[in-house]
């Protein structure tokens, strides 16, 4: 079961998305709000797998919910609402430390599987999806900064860095240099560790900044 906090200023919204989301006996939405304040003690609360919310609200916003948020010990996976695919908010909210993004027109059954996957710690929604986002919103130019984070990476670490920048999930990074998924996972754990990245989305965007994907 994985439990959802749900965080929008629009009651129907947040009434249609509760609504698809518990369809699925293995999601449960456990606490919802129109906007992020008092979001820690819902958070500390109700112990939420993965944490919905909206970017643009009254009061305190998804930006403001995603930093409070992952910035807790053991924190759920944020993922941020929006109208737009290439909401200008959206890529400020995944350095933050967001996981990802959903549209608010997301079909049902997509919304679902998306907060199946981000919940299991997998790449949000489809690979073609998150590289689009990246290439919009990365900084233009290569980062000097980023390829120094990157520098401490072992060969293989960085082959696992850089598939992630392209959208690949475990098992397609584990097919791909033909090892386990669970060896995939050891290595990724090992780039965010060094990289100091709090996510697979923050590694994306670092390979992105140093110009390898």
């Amino acid at each position: 079961m994985l439990k959802v906090l749900l965080i929008d200023d629009e009651v129907l919204v947040r009434s249609g998305i509760r609504l698809i989301l518990e369809s699925d006996p293995d999601l449960e939405v456990v606490a919802e709000a129109g906007d992020g304040t008092g979001v820690l003690e819902l958070v500390r609360g109700h112990r939420p797998d993965v944490v919905l919310t909206d970017i643009q609200m009254p009061g305190v916003d998804g930006l403001e919910v995603t930093r409070l948020v992952t910035a807790e010990p053991d924190p759920p996976v944020v993922v941020v609402l929006t109208t737009f695919d290439l909401d200008e908010y959206v890529h400020t909210a995944l350095r933050h430390g967001a996981t990802g993004f959903l549209l608010k027109d997301t079909p049902p059954r997509e919304l679902v599987k998306a907060v199946h996957v981000v919940g299991s710690g997998e790449a949000m929604l489809s690979p073609s999806i998150t590289r689009r986002l990246l290439t919009e919103f990365a900084a233009g130019t290569t980062s000097a900064s980023a390829r120094a984070r990157l520098d401490p990476l072992t060969p293989r670490e960085r082959e696992v860095a850089v598939a992630v920048g392209q959208g690949s999930s475990n098992a397609e990074i584990a097919r791909s240099l033909e090892l386990s998924e669970a060896t995939v996972k050891v290595h990724l754990g090992r780039v965010m560790a060094k990289t100091e990245a709090a996510n697979r989305t923050q590694v994306a965007i670092l390979v992105h900044d140093a110009g390898l994907a």
